[in-house]
């Protein structure tokens, strides 16, 4: 069996055996205290190994006091993004992390509160980080966790010429405010000397608490408590400031701006970095790099999309504006400064001089759609299918199947990407079809993440992040077919039909349900 993401209803009994077997395995070593252990899956990509296996952790009280606490939105994307962000920063992902993946906290050691500053002004996943005085499964626990925490570490903000005040954020609960003053009271023992001030604090201290993740079951008390220094905030108002609604120039699949951001971090984008997408669209992940100071650049197979012509995607706009384009959105941001250029290109076929240029490739490509998949070809090579634009720009196009999308995005990136450089894409898959294996490699480029977003009971969609790990040479130009790795995405080229296909029999359904 695969990992845990295989696992089904019908493997309940497997599951429980396993379990057995390691609460066997504690007792042969001497150990009964049950309510110390822990147990758990690693959820892919963060497996050691492919096949399914649990972990045992005995005692779980002394697994380390780990130093700093994150609270972040959404776990898969957040392990990733930090991942990312902290290699960018000189940091290192210890495999000694307390990963909580159904809980809103997040537990992380961070060399430094300068690291710590740097990667909250990245992640648009995590919205705060703490310094974590203490924590506990009780009330009890959390006191005595705070009496344990060095009073040298905390002395430097409870200085009598300072000024504090206390936060309580509950999660899945609602507490009123008597019962949060009553909370703030008894922390009475901790040693501050300053002032209170609500308004403008030198320090703010929060209390966190997590009441699990089902609110039709919410607990009377909490599953765990914390407390801690707020440190920063991480940089969610860009989803919001740089939202496709009010965005200048859209298209059908341009890139939601959390996700566009995301993707920035994944490829460690940073300033003076070169960063090309070769399906650019509309440029909605140029945008996202050139906030973090890259320099960016594009191609697209559709004339019309470049150059801001033909009729336009907002709702009640029958045909483009004037100064609807790719450097008009930058503009838009202030960004215009970072935009290099954008050109009408097939991206299967090359026209860059052949070396290292970019830094990172991000990019979204078509999966036949809302957007078809097509590459420039001659009469004599396919069925022609002529298309004309406003400028009498006319060229024949073919079918382009996805694993060929793949493979020659895997191919250019292995040739193009500077050392260390990392490529970023959509994986679109059938979920039904799904294993590892079919992830497209190249020997060129290492798997860094692979996270998956949900667009359907049956469909998905992969975001894959790779680095380039060995210089491109001649013999590796079509190596993805003699290792195998070429064939098991082709079952995919029907991605379109796999996906409506469920599509009707959803409609179908509903249909028959009316009708009854």
């Amino acid at each position: 069996m695969g990992n845990c993401k295989t696992l089904k209803k019908e493997h309940i009994p497997l599951v429980k055996r396993m379990m057995e077997v390691g609460k066997a395995v504690l007792h042969r070593n001497n150990f009964s205290d049950l309510n110390d252990v822990r147990m758990g899956f690693h959820w892919p990509p963060f497996c050691s190994i492919s096949h399914l296996h649990l972990h045992v952790l005995a005692p779980a009280s002394q697994l380390g006091f780990l130093s700093r606490l994150f609270y972040r939105i959404n776990s898969y994307w957040f392990i990733t993004e930090i991942k990312s962000l902290l290699s960018l920063h000189g940091g290192q992902f210890s495999g000694e992390q307390e990963i909580r993946v159904n809980s809103p906290f997040w537990i992380l050691n961070i060399p430094s509160e300068e690291m710590a500053r740097g990667l909250m002004k990245r992640t648009v996943c995590a919205k705060s980080i703490f310094e974590l005085w203490g924590h506990g499964r009780s009330a009890g626990e959390l006191y005595a966790s705070l009496k344990n925490y060095p009073v040298d570490k905390m002395l430097p903000y409870l200085q009598s010429d300072s000024t504090y005040k206390i936060h309580i954020h509950t999660f899945n609960k609602t507490l009123t405010q008597a019962q949060k003053i009553k909370k703030i009271d008894a922390l009475e023992f901790l040693p501050f000397k300053g002032k209170v001030n609500l308004k403008k604090p030198e320090h703010i201290f929060w209390i966190l608490e997590d009441y699990g993740m089902d609110p039709n079951n919410v607990p009377e008390e909490p599953f765990h408590l914390y407390f801690g220094r707020w440190i920063a905030d991480g940089q969610r108002e860009l989803i919001e400031s740089y939202s496709v609604k009010k965005r200048h120039f859209i298209g059908n699949t341009s890139m939601d701006a959390c996700l566009s951001f995301i993707m920035a971090n994944h490829g460690g984008v940073k300033p003076n970095d070169v960063v090309y997408d070769p399906f650019v669209g509309t440029g909605g992940l140029l945008i996202s790099s050139a906030h973090f100071g890259a320099y960016v650049c594009g191609t697209d197979i559709d004339y019309n999309t470049i150059h801001g012509l033909g009729k336009a995607t907002r709702k009640n706009q029958k045909w483009r504006g004037p100064d609807e384009n790719i450097r008009a959105n930058l503009r838009q941001y202030g960004l215009e400064k970072y935009y290099l250029d954008a050109l009408v290109s097939d991206s299967s076929r090359p026209i860059w001089r052949k070396g290292m240029l970019f830094d990172a490739i991000i990019t979204d490509p078509p999966y036949g759609i809302r957007e078809a998949t097509r590459r420039t070809g001659s009469q004599k090579e396919t069925d022609k299918t002529a298309e004309r634009s406003t400028e009498n720009h006319i060229f024949v196009s073919s079918s382009y199947h996805l694993s060929d999308i793949f493979f020659d995005l895997l191919k250019f990136a292995a040739e193009h990407l500077v050392m260390g450089g990392r490529l970023v894409y959509w994986l679109p898959i059938y979920r039904p079809e799904y294993t590892e294996e079919i992830i497209p490699r190249h020997p060129c480029l290492k798997l860094i993440s692979n996270c998956e977003q949900m667009l359907s009971s049956h469909t998905s969609r992969r975001l894959i992040t790779m680095e380039k790990v060995k210089e491109f040479k001649d013999q590796d130009q079509n190596s993805y077919l003699l290792d195998g790795q070429y064939m098991p995405y082709r079952g995919h080229n029907s991605f379109r039909e796999k996906y409506f296909s469920g599509v009707t029999k959803r409609i179908a359904k509903e249909e028959k349900d009316n009708q009854k």
